[in-house]
């Protein structure tokens, strides 16, 4: 089994995260984003619009999966972890992940309530590799 440092190292080498919401007739919806702004223990934080379709589809259903891949030349190898999103307002950890350049998207800076985070929370995890698949939970991971 992949140790947690393996797989934290990889997915902060990505430059895309996808991450799928489930609407509401259940059909999975993924979408790309930019790789978490923050990491911690098994919670995972993007930003977005608090108006945005995923957003809304995560307040109804907070079932949520998110992936990383690195395609190389001679080797594919992708990781999948299934959890929870929850869409928070608060203000201290909307401050902590802003970035400068995120003005252009929220014009209303750090306090615009169109800004919002997804804090996802994983809860098991499936990592591809050289033709191998390992299914794991995250509080598995050593």
């Amino acid at each position: 089994m992949k140790t947690r440092e393996y797989i934290m190292d990889f997915i902060q080498k990505q430059k895309v995260a996808f991450i799928a919401s489930v609407d509401e007739d259940c059909f999975p919806n993924m979408k790309a984003m930019f790789v978490p702004r923050k990491i911690e223990g098994n919670c995972f934080y993007f930003s977005t619009n608090t108006s945005s379709m995923r957003a809304q589809q995560f307040l109804k259903n907070p079932k949520a999966s998110i992936y990383f891949y690195n395609k190389g030349r001679f080797r594919y190898e992708g990781l999948m972890l299934t959890g929870t999103v929850e869409v928070l307002q608060d203000a201290k950890i909307k401050q902590e992940i802003w970035h400068t350049g995120d003005i252009m998207y929220y014009k209303k800076g750090v306090t615009d309530p169109d800004y919002c985070v997804l804090k996802f929370t994983a809860i098991k995890g499936r990592h591809y590799c050289d033709l191998k698949t390992e299914s794991f939970e995250v509080e598995d991971l050593r």
